[in-house]
């Protein structure tokens, strides 16, 4: 494929998105591309960039941009992590929500699903202690396609084998043909899911307690990422934890969120992080 037709599909995809198909990303510009091909007829690259530039067929952008996107995804990715948010800042989040009994949660950039589903179960197996609080769990992405396939629940057997043991497995999914796996009717009640970009207002500002945006950063530029780091902190209530990629960090990006000194890995709005140290230190300072 030319130069031509790589910048104008990388320009497409950033327009529409905000995510940059690097160099390094652009090799799998033809097998990400091949099914919409084969569907619509379509010989070549060149010829479907052609169809692209004369503006006639804009579904057919849409399924472009949607299968250029990386839904690279799998149930509780990091592990590691995913314990530290559970098991750590989950707890101070309780704490803090003991009188209005809710928590709201958004999965930012979730892909096909598994994150906030892997959220479900984690809840879902721990009822009692949920007994009588509001779990507010929402997923949203820029792919529709991705948003669709969250909603309807149904994964391949190597997609729901991918870090979900056995018996979650079995206890949360319902076999159907083929060897696919539908997430059972109570997980998919639980949750809801919307159609988002990032660089667009939050779905509800000021009125998340976690936030989850991993792996979804690194494909943006320096200005966009720092974009998206305003829309999640507008979106964040004061003494929210904010849960980002493995690879990614706030250091250089933005002075919405600092390192969380308690829960290392995970983040939290600097002005919350400014309270608290000033707390601790008057409290110092009375002991004295």
């Amino acid at each position: 494929m030319s130069d031509v037709s790589n910048r104008i599909l990388a320009s497409l995809l950033e327009t529409r998105t905000g995510q940059q198909l690097s160099m390094s990303r652009r090799w799998r510009i033809d097998t990400a591309l091949k099914v919409v091909m084969r569907e619509r007829g379509i010989a070549t690259l060149e010829q479907l960039v052609g169809i692209i530039v004369s503006g006639r067929t804009p579904a057919l952008v849409d399924e472009v941009v949607d299968a250029l996107l990386n839904n690279e995804t799998f149930f509780f990715r990091d592990r590691a992590t995913f314990d530290l948010l559970l098991d750590g800042a989950l707890r101070r989040i309780e704490r803090a929500r003991a009188q209005t009994r809710r928590i709201r949660i958004w999965c930012a950039g979730c892909s096909t699903g598994q994150e906030v589903y892997s959220l479900a179960m984690a809840f879902a197996e721990d009822s009692v202690r949920w007994r009588d609080w509001v779990i507010d769990i929402v997923g949203s992405d820029v792919s529709v396609g991705a948003v669709n396939r969250a909603r309807e629940g149904l994964y391949s057997q190597f997609e729901v084998q991918r870090g979900l043991p056995v018996r979650q497995m079995m206890r949360w999914f319902d076999e159907e043909p083929a060897q696919q796996w539908r997430v059972s009717r109570q997980l998919r009640s639980s949750v809801r899911f919307l159609v988002h970009n990032l660089a667009e207002p939050p779905p509800r500002p000021g009125g998340f307690d976690i936030i989850l945006c991993r792996n979804v950063l690194l494909y943006f530029s320096k200005d966009m990422q720092r974009t998206v780091f305003a829309r999640l902190a507008e979106a964040s209530a004061p003494d929210a934890s904010l849960m980002l990629g493995a690879g990614e960090t706030t250091i250089g990006q933005t002075d919405e969120f600092v390192a969380d000194p308690e829960f290392r890995g995970l983040y939290m709005r600097a002005s919350t992080r400014a309270v608290t140290g000033a707390q601790a230190r008057a409290g110092s300072v009375v002991r004295s």
